[in-house]
């Protein structure tokens, strides 16, 4: 498989346009068996609430998983990203009734030799709430 973003057809500054990523608890759920993370504030309310969080609250890593998989939609190929770092910064709170948004944008900061570019991330949830920092992503273009 190769990207089919080509490096030629982008700038510093292009972006990419944001994504829609639904939370829900099974989401959850299904990210802890995966992951082997069953610590109890991303499944259990009542103790969620007992140790001063708004709600269950999703993995970080599950966060941070949604901002490669809005990088690897955008190129065309999961072999194409070649570095990918964030910080958490903030949580997504996943009501059991409503669930959460995780929406994440992004823009080319900086093109590099061999088609390669630094692509920043945007993450927020559905309150606003930032909850990714400093998330880039280098990715090797076709």
């Amino acid at each position: 498989m190769a990207a089919t973003v080509k490096y030629d057809e982008v700038e510093v500054g292009t972006e990419i346009p944001a994504q829609a990523y639904p939370v829900k608890r099974l989401n959850l759920v299904m990210y802890a068996g995966a992951s082997g993370d069953f610590n109890p504030i991303h499944w259990d309310e009542k103790f969620a609430k007992a140790v001063g969080l708004p709600d269950v609250i999703a993995h970080g890593m599950f966060t941070m998983a949604q901002g490669g998989r809005f990088v690897t939609d955008w190129a065309g190929d999961p072999g194409a990203v070649l570095d990918y770092g964030v910080r958490f910064s903030g949580m997504v709170p996943v009501s059991y009734d409503t669930g959460n948004v995780i929406e994440i944008s992004g823009v080319v900061e900086e093109k590099l030799e061999d088609n390669k570019v630094v692509v920043g991330l945007t993450a927020r949830e559905a309150g606003g709430m930032k909850v990714l920092s400093q998330a880039k992503a280098v990715v090797r273009l076709a």
